[in-house]
């Protein structure tokens, strides 16, 4: 009863997407490689469902999104990540999760609102 395994799956995904860019972009300028790994790369939509999962199964996501970042930029495996994001102007995949569990909440409370079965759910979670 643990979300390992879908997170598991992300990291498989993230590696192929990178891949392919790196195949058919590896010519491209920096700012368009950034367009394209936010894109492709940093979309995260079922993140904020993800609630049970392992500590380790965390940080196998990390960091495959830093190896990512990393191979797809042509940087170095030395190279501090948190330097390396920031030079980019690419988030973290902690800013990443968080933003989509926001993203999440209030979409979530805005449709509690409207829709009367969402509602009601809501409402159950909270009891």
């Amino acid at each position: 009863m643990t979300d390992d395994a879908d997170i598991q799956r992300e990291i498989r995904s993230l590696f192929v997407r990178t891949y392919i860019l790196i195949r058919h972009f590896y010519k491209c300028s920096m700012d368009v490689k950034r367009i394209l790994f936010k894109t492709y790369c940093v979309c995260a939509y079922d993140a904020a469902l993800c609630s049970k999962y392992n500590v380790g199964t965390k940080r196998k996501l990390v960091s495959c999104y830093n190896k990512c970042v990393k191979m797809f930029f042509g940087c170095k495996r030395s190279n501090s990540d948190t330097r390396m994001l920031f030079e980019l102007r690419l988030p973290s995949i902690d800013t990443i999760l968080h933003n989509s569990s926001i993203i999440f909440s209030s979409i979530w409370n805005v449709c509690s609102i409207h829709n009367k079965i969402i509602g009601h759910l809501a409402h159950l979670q909270s009891i």
